[in-house]
C-alpha cells in the first residue's frame, strides 16, 4: 500500500517520537507508544477515507459519463477512422 504525503509525515513523526522517548528514558515509552499508535491509526484512517471518497467520486463521474451518449457527424467518423 502506497502512503500519501500526510501519512508519511505522520509516520516519520511517530517514529521520531518513539526514538526520542527511548533515547531520553524508557519509562516514557509507556505513554509515548499508545499515543504514537493512536496518531498513526488516525492518519491511516484519514488516508483510507480520502481514497474511498476519491474512488466513489470517480465511480459517480463514470456513471454520469455513461448517461450522456455522444453523437458523431459523418465528418467526425471520417476523422476517427482515417488511416493517415
Amino acid at each position: 500500500m502506497l502512503m500519501s504525503g500526510v501519512t508519511t509525515v505522520v509516520g516519520a513523526f511517530v517514529l521520531a517520537l518513539l526514538v526520542a522517548t527511548l533515547f531520553w528514558g524508557g519509562s516514557g515509552l509507556v505513554i509515548a507508544l499508545p499515543v504514537a499508535l493512536v496518531v498513526l491509526v488516525a492518519a491511516v484512517g484519514m488516508d483510507v477515507r480520502r481514497r474511498r471518497a476519491s474512488r466513489l467520486l470517480m465511480d459517480h463521474q463514470r456513471e454520469r459519463a455513461e448517461e450522456h451518449k455522444v453523437e458523431f457527424t459523418e465528418r467526425d467518423r471520417e476523422t476517427l477512422y482515417s488511416s493517415d
